[in-house]
């Protein structure tokens, strides 16, 4: 977010505006209580309870806001959020109940990305105070873990690289006393051959590497959390068309993704040994890209036969998933931004999501929808594994029919997890098109929020 000031505060009896809120069933009885000054006011400002409106109306000398909630008895996430937004700067509460959920859109309604330029029109901060205070310092790292997706995924690929994504997660692993290790450049050649594959066409600037750190007790369940990291995608000798590379710099958005979540879980203290995973790489066209047709060694042992050097997510996951699954973890859950296909079935709001087990999945989901970041299971048949066949290879990287994009990619991921290893995989957009309150257009956390407490149920003592 963009200034440090708290935006929610214990609520100690200082001074505040009051926050009234309402919605349509409930406006026309609650406005008989009004005066005619204060009713002509709303009036004027077309304010009818709808969700999302908001008025402010004068009372003394000085006034109240209302805003149209679905049910100001049950707060989503959102509910808050237009007037965190339109508000002036100022400290406010609600003149009944309390905030809830929405003490998370009240805060991420106020994140601007203003790294290169700055709004001298800008409001300042808008203050809510809760009587919960124990609910703060979470809701506090919940927006906040959101607003660092943002971040990374905002930041063009030249500021954004796999050297910038190696500072980041020095800077958790030092903040948190983690064990880091990078490998970078031709010496991921042995040990992580197709993450080397992908990112050596791009300038040593870029140069790729494989990021990883571990924290927590050695005793503890193991916790894999993997992020894709591709920081530029041009499509590589498949280059993209220049509509498709456009918004090329968010393909970093599963490792912004997999780095906020490792911090949520670190911040919490969460009884677990996590094990954070980023392969990260540019995808440039140079002399020395790999190419269609090439075939590929991995981590695993299995030779890859590449159909499409711009189905490379995939591939450097591969490595990287190998290498989560050597340590024999409890759970491994990665982040991507791997298909268009997704993003045809589900649209941009819903990421999916594919698990080989349906109780994971199910946590997953319930979490989602209890935390207004609902993900989408898509299944992964294994009816479409020949999809995936290679006249000379273990396997091709990509299949040639137009069908189920999103779960063949899914499939191929599945090669490199362990067996028996209980392994989810979020396919998310890391981007919103189209503004929504509390949800600026740009980056965008989906599916963070619905890991996180599927995670804090599975594992808080």
């Amino acid at each position: 977010m963009t200034d440090k000031t708290d935006l929610i505060q214990p609520d100690r009896d200082q001074d505040a505006v009051a926050i009234h809120l309402v919605n349509e069933a409930s406006f026309s009885d609650w406005k008989k209580g009004l005066s005619g000054g204060q009713r002509t006011a709303l009036d004027a400002q077309k304010f009818t309870g709808g969700g999302y409106e908001t008025a402010i109306v004068p009372d003394g000398d000085g006034w109240f806001a209302v805003g149209g909630v679905a049910d100001p008895q049950s707060l989503s996430s959102w509910c808050l959020a237009r007037l965190a937004e339109v508000l002036p700067a100022g400290t406010y509460r609600l003149n009944s109940g309390d905030a809830g959920p929405a003490l998370h859109g009240w805060q991420t309604a106020q994140y601007r990305f203003d790294r290169y330029t700055k709004d001298d029109k800008a409001q300042g901060p808008r203050v809510l105070l809760t009587k919960q205070v124990k609910a703060i310092d979470g809701a506090k790292a919940e927006a906040q873990a959101v607003c660092t997706v943002r971040d990374l995924v905002n930041t063009p690929a030249e500021d954004m690289g796999p050297a910038a994504l190696e500072e980041h997660a020095e800077k958790l692993a030092k903040r948190f006393g983690a064990k880091l290790n990078i490998v970078r450049g031709d010496a991921l050649e042995r040990g992580f051959p197709m993450v080397h594959a992908v990112g050596r066409a791009a300038s040593r600037h870029h140069a790729p590497r494989l990021i990883e750190f571990e924290w927590g007790k050695e005793g503890n369940p193991r916790l894999a959390i993997v992020g894709k990291g591709v920081c530029f995608d041009s499509g590589g000798l498949d280059v993209k068309s220049a509509a498709g590379m456009k918004l090329m710099k968010k393909d970093m958005g599963g490792a912004a993704h997999a780095l906020a979540l490792a911090e949520l879980i670190m911040q919490a203290e969460l009884p677990v040994r996590l094990h954070c995973i980023v392969p990260a790489v540019e995808n440039a066209i140079s002399s020395n890209a790999f190419r269609p047709g090439d075939v590929l060694n991995s981590r695993k042992r299995l030779t890859v036969e590449i159909g499409n050097t711009d189905a490379e997510g995939r591939l450097i996951l591969g490595d990287a998933l190998t290498l989560a699954s050597e340590h024999d973890p409890d759970l491994i859950l990665d982040f991507a931004t791997l298909t268009g296909a997704a993003r045809v079935a589900l649209g941009p709001d819903l990421p999916a999501l594919m698990a080989r087990r349906d109780a994971t999945a199910d946590a997953l989901v319930a979490a989602g929808k209890a935390h207004d970041d609902e993900p989408w299971r898509l299944p992964l048949p294994d009816a479409y594994r020949e999809y995936l066949k290679s006249d000379i290879a273990d396997t091709n990287n990509a299949h040639s029919n137009p069908y189920a994009g999103a779960s063949v990619a899914g499939l191929f991921l599945d090669k490199f997890v362990g067996d028996g290893i209980d392994w989810a995989h979020f396919d998310t957009f890391a981007w919103r098109p189209f503004a929504k309150p509390g949800r600026p257009k740009g980056g965008e956390a989906l599916g963070l929020r619905a890991a996180y407490h599927m995670l804090r149920g599975r594992y808080a003592a």
